[in-house]
């Protein structure tokens, strides 16, 4: 058996980004562990989730270059919800730019919206 345990997420400050997963997104933070003066181990994971985002504060111009389009302007993180309109609204609420309004697929329903860099994430609610 296998599964993800986690992935890299650049972000240009390690507070900032805790603090918007955390606090508009209501992740939880896994873990926090100082492994240098410049670096830290950060863990955020959604409720419920078994896959957590590690907050990797870019080092040097090329990451920084990087920062909120690691994925070429494409969605990049696909977070399934049991209830879309709660978390859309919640989201809404905390200030998060929905860049594509709700609408109902064959799938579920879904919007995309940003996060505090501009990375490009789906809110869905698969249909059950």
């Amino acid at each position: 058996m296998q599964h993800l345990a986690h992935f890299a997420l650049l972000v240009a400050d390690y507070d900032e980004a805790i603090q918007f997963y955390t606090e508009v997104l209501g992740f939880q933070l896994s873990e926090d562990t100082v492994l240098s003066d410049s670096k830290r181990w950060v863990r955020v994971t959604p409720p419920g989730g078994q896959t957590s985002i590690l907050l990797s504060k870019a080092d040097g111009d090329q990451q920084q270059s990087f920062i909120g389009n690691q994925t070429g302007g494409r969605v990049f993180l696909f977070l399934y919800t049991d209830d879309f309109w709660r978390d859309y609204h919640s989201y809404q609420s905390k200030g998060v730019v929905f860049v594509r309004p709700p609408v109902e697929e064959a799938y579920g329903t879904v919007a995309v919206f940003q996060d505090l860099y501009g990375n490009l994430w789906d809110l869905l609610q698969p249909r059950t």
